[in-house]
């Protein structure tokens, strides 16, 4: 994520806009200059959004110094001390909840990837996250799902095709589909296939899929269908390659235990994005 790209300053200026607009009224009500403050945490968590903070501070007020004691990725306890802040009064108070609300979420989603890739230590699956993300934001959310130790899937509908049930539905067929993709798009263009049930995933690997995703399939048909679509894989040469990706989903996190099928590559989930809960961050003014 290059936080100096338009695109993201941009982004950041407008959460200034949001919530600052013309001034804080409430600032002239303030005497002193200079003040300290510090964030402490209120809960356990892993950390997200250092630099992201970092930027907001600063076109807030270049005079706020900042030092953080946490980087992203790392694990904080309750009450530990995060950042130490020290700057005009007015400008640390007009940042506090713009800041803090960027902090508490992406380390909400951050400690929540974490629990869940702690889960598939041991091995080969990569949890992988979706475009299931709050429009504007998904950048930013897809980083912290990356520092929790998530991988990132497809940033949107540009970077790889994903034929889905609506796609089959409203075309011809499934091997027609895959030929005009790669007969109009770029040679390096990822497909993906989801499938329903196995015959369609066998049908995905005979039409030409880098890719099939298996979505809401019980685990012990998983088991036996897996085997037998590395080796429809694997056994047509000359058209497909052998390292076909299977990913699948539609799994309750609570249930992940049950997945860590041998021939997996990916575990795809929204929930850290769109079922975690905010970490409880706090200011503290130092007098």
């Amino acid at each position: 994520m290059d936080l100096n790209s338009l695109k993201i300053s941009r982004i950041i200026d407008d959460w200034i806009e949001e919530d600052i607009g013309k001034g804080d009224l409430t600032s002239t009500a303030i005497t002193k200059k200079t003040g300290k403050a510090n964030w402490i945490s209120k809960e356990e968590g892993i950390f997200c959004g250092v630099e992201i903070i970092k930027k907001i501070f600063q076109k807030i007020d270049e005079k706020i110094e900042f030092n953080f004691l946490i980087n992203d990725g790392e694990k904080f306890l309750k009450d530990q001390k995060l950042l130490e802040l020290y700057g005009p009064s007015r400008s640390l108070l007009a940042s506090e909840r713009l800041t803090l609300n960027v902090g508490m979420h992406l380390s909400g989603i951050t400690t929540y990837t974490k629990n869940i890739v702690d889960d598939l230590k041991g091995t080969n699956i990569h949890l992988a996250d979706t475009r299931k993300t709050t429009p504007g934001l998904r950048i930013f959310e897809k980083y912290a799902f990356k520092c929790g130790g998530g991988v990132n899937h497809r940033m949107g509908l540009y970077d790889a095709a994903m034929i889905k049930e609506n796609h089959i539905a409203w075309s011809d067929n499934l091997n027609n589909i895959v030929k005009k993709i790669r007969l109009n798009t770029p040679f390096t263009t990822h497909i993906i296939i989801e499938a329903e049930d196995m015959k369609q995933a066998k049908d995905a690997v005979l039409a030409g899929a880098d890719s099939i995703l298996l979505d809401e399939f019980n685990p012990e048909f998983l088991k036996e269908g897996i085997k037998e679509l590395r080796v429809l894989s694997s056994n047509i040469s000359g058209k497909i390659k052998n390292n076909l990706i299977i990913e699948i989903s539609g799994i309750n996190p609570r249930d992940i235990s049950k997945y860590l099928i041998d021939g997996v590559d990916l575990i795809s989930t929204s929930s850290p994005i769109t079922k975690s809960n905010w970490i409880d961050l706090s200011m503290r003014y130092i007098n």
